[in-house]
């Protein structure tokens, strides 16, 4: 092999490669370290790891950092890390044909209950007393998307209260959303929920009560179990999950739990360990670990988004509800 033939591979490789490298005995991609490719104009969602590691935020600066999965969960729980999930884009799939609506009538309001918190009231236009149910947000904030779910939910026959953990502030790139989230501290949400439990019982006198949330709002949703016993009902949508069967004692309703295969931060093995947990102090739950889907998938402004997985999740939240609060 000669000295020019090398050199002409070598160009080719620079030209073609110029932002990655490759390992030629094995055909594995090495990419530069995330800040340089920020420096190069990439954003930080976008990052490219290098095969076999995975993206995540740094919680702290919203920088991007490789790691190996197996220590994404764990970065996580502490709080060192935060999923990284594409920017919120609306797209063009119909809601109202994947989340099935209701047939009662709905009526909205603005409501503000808490700070400078407005929260997003939907119940039936027919008079009549209605299970209440606290939606808790995503970490974009309460949006278009979390107000038009509170609204088909509502349909079904249910007050439903969106609340707002942000102060009016929504994000639609993750790191807005990400300053967002750092800018509160957990006993202000657990304090802002109960605050909206009050507002439901003291104005619309609900016949029983739940909660749901999603991603963000799914590990409000186990919090807000943990801190008020007035609930008769908790959803998780691939919320952060605790696992101590003492701490987990204190709910004495049913759980219904939705995850997705793929999820690092809450990968099955978390699922499996807080199922145990759930059974081990006698708590009636319905866990479903979906196959094949990643974090965020119920949600259809994302390209995580998965329109099958979201119907069913849908209607086992549907008749979840029904059996527990009517």
């Amino acid at each position: 092999m000669n000295i020019s033939f090398i050199a002409t591979v070598f160009v080719i490789l620079s030209i073609v490669y110029s932002s990655q490298l490759y390992d030629l005995s094995y055909g594995v991609a090495f990419f530069p370290p995330p800040l340089k490719q920020i420096q190069e104009g990439i954003e930080p969602a976008n990052v490219t790891c290098t095969e076999g590691l995975e993206l995540v935020l740094k919680f702290s600066n919203g920088n991007p950092a490789c790691i190996k999965p197996t220590s994404v969960e764990k970065l996580i729980e502490r709080g060192w890390a935060i999923h990284v999930l594409p920017d919120y884009e609306k797209s063009d799939n119909n809601n109202s044909v994947i989340f099935e609506t209701g047939e009662l009538d709905v009526e909205t309001t603005n409501v503000s209950y808490y700070g400078n918190s407005n929260g997003y009231l939907a119940k039936p236009t027919a008079d009549g007393q209605y299970p209440g149910i606290i939606m808790i947000h995503e970490w974009w904030g309460l949006n278009d998307n979390i107000k038009d779910m509170a609204e088909k939910l509502a349909s079904h026959g249910y007050v439903v209260f969106a609340v707002d953990l942000y102060d009016g502030q929504v994000g639609t790139t993750a790191d807005e959303a990400r300053q967002l989230r750092i800018s509160f501290e957990q006993s202000q949400w657990t304090e802002n929920m109960n605050t909206a439990v009050s507002y439901l019982e003291e104005n619309h006198s609900p016949s029983s009560l739940g909660s749901i949330g999603w991603c963000f709002g799914g590990g409000q949703s186990l919090n807000l179990a943990l801190n008020n016993d007035e609930m008769d009902a908790t959803v998780i949508y691939y919320g952060q999950l605790v696992t101590d069967a003492e701490e987990l004692s204190k709910i004495n309703w049913p759980v219904l739990g939705i995850f997705a295969e793929l999820d690092s931060g809450i990968p099955p093995e978390k699922v499996n360990e807080f199922e145990s947990a759930l059974n081990q102090v006698g708590i009636e739950n319905n866990i479903t670990i979906y196959p094949g889907v990643n974090h965020a998938f119920a949600n259809p402004s994302g390209d995580r988004y998965a329109p099958d997985e979201s119907k069913d999740a849908w209607q086992k939240t549907l008749e979840f509800f029904e059996q527990t609060l009517n």
